[in-house]
């Protein structure tokens, strides 16, 4: 039974993290309904046009794994809380870029300093969050991404239509501010956070550990095949739809991140059916679903296109919670580091798969897109199937002992048993 103190602070962390997954996913990814303008604007190809986004997601993925080890030191909420400040200044400072090398610059910028965000945000719910409730939490935060996601590229793609594409930036550096205010007043203090002091050594024998582990490099590689294929897939479709014969409006392309409303429910949704039945029964079907609809997206009728993306998403975002919050529960010692190398090679998919996009785009149209986009997520299907051998760390004996938690842990009020893997 939790205590009645850790209610409201539970309530408070999911407000939080939700908070702050919004400003991390809204300020990285609202340059991507941009791409076209930017790509007109200063005489740029598709693929130097993704730059504005891959420079950002490489520099993220950089900067994660070096969070990572200065949160173990220092704590999780002042890291946090400097991240999406920094980045959010770098978003406004990106509106006044007077060549595209500038806006670049900032760009990269912003993700180096968003490095100190999503890691340290999963470690911080696995280690304050009890493991009965830790799918729904990440659910939360996967939700608040997609949210921020889905209103970045509205507002950009909207202010950007009837005012300007620097307007927009701008706009969408203020709104970043006050998310990181509100997270700031919102998150609790680390209850369960201890210091570490191994430096170096400490860190290779965590790499060690973890890339030793049955499970834990499979959900590494799944989590580059999924955001590459996820980000990819929205990069190039704005194209698709501005071009013949659709020849759609800036806002209106800009209003298919509403499908990104599907994220915010299937993330919780799958956390919850993870937390009943085990990530490896789920999570192999829903990336069956994600792959389902990026084949709908082949058709040409607009209705059956949005229907593609609108399936694709779903499956994107049950696939993503789910596999998040199993990273969480097989690493047992360091959590931060391996929050950051699953968020490492997911940031390093959307950088290397949308550039390599740029080019299929380039020379193959939308098929060539979904002809690459295809062939990476049979091979995540495939982890996904293998995973589900995987043996569980623990016994279910063991696992509802665990379940109990100290009165510190921050729990839901109606916490239900959960199943290891």
């Amino acid at each position: 039974m939790s205590s009645p103190t850790a209610v409201p602070a539970y309530r408070r962390t999911n407000r939080a993290l939700f908070f702050g997954g919004f400003s991390c996913f809204a300020l990285l990814y609202c340059v991507q309904p941009l791409m076209p303008l930017l790509a007109h604007d200063f005489a740029l190809t598709p693929a130097q046009s993704s730059l504005s986004l891959s420079m950002a997601t490489a520099a993220l993925a950089f900067s994660l794994l070096c969070s990572s080890v200065i949160s173990d030191r220092v704590g999780r909420k002042n890291l946090m809380v400097v991240a999406l400040v920094v980045a959010a200044a770098m978003t406004v400072l990106s509106a006044f870029a007077r060549s595209y090398a500038e806006l670049l610059v900032a760009r990269t910028l912003l993700g180096l300093a968003l490095g100190g965000m999503p890691a340290v945000a999963m470690a911080y719910l696995s280690e304050e969050i009890e493991p009965a409730s830790l799918g729904v939490s990440m659910g939360l935060l996967i939700s608040g991404n997609a949210f921020g996601g889905m209103l970045g590229r509205m507002l950009a793609s909207t202010l950007s239509d009837f005012l300007s594409w620097r307007v927009a930036l701008a706009t969408m550096g203020v709104a970043g501010l006050l998310a990181a205010w509100e997270f700031w007043r919102s998150l609790p203090a680390s209850r369960n956070f201890k210091p570490s002091s191994g430096g170096l050594a400490m860190t290779l024998h965590g790499l060690r550990r973890h890339f030793g582990d049955d499970g834990l490099p499979w959900l590494f590689a799944l989590s580059f095949l999924l955001m590459g294929c996820f980000v990819s897939a929205y990069n190039f479709i704005g194209f698709r739809l501005l071009g013949a014969p659709y020849g759609l409006r800036q806002s209106v392309v800009g209003a298919i991140s509403l499908l990104y409303l599907l994220g915010i429910f299937s993330s919780v949704w799958a956390g919850r059916r993870a937390d009943r039945l085990g990530r490896r029964h789920v999570l192999w079907s829903v990336m069956g679903t994600m792959f389902a609809g990026l084949l709908l997206t082949m058709a040409h009728n607009l209705v059956l296109i949005v229907a593609g993306m609108a399936i694709f998403t779903f499956g994107f975002f049950a696939s993503h919670s789910i596999a998040s919050s199993w990273v969480g529960r097989r690493a047992r010692t360091q959590q931060a580091l391996a929050s950051a190398l699953y968020l490492c090679f997911y940031y390093l998919g959307s950088s290397v798969v949308g550039w390599l996009c740029g080019f299929l785009w380039e020379h193959g149209g939308w098929g060539g897109v979904v002809m690459l986009l295809g062939s990476l997520l049979a091979a995540a299907l495939l982890i996904s199937l293998r995973l589900r051998s995987l043996a569980p760390l623990m016994t279910d004996a063991q696992s509802a002992n665990m379940a109990k938690p100290p009165k510190s842990t921050l729990s839901n009020p109606r916490p239900s048993a959960e199943p290891l893997a």
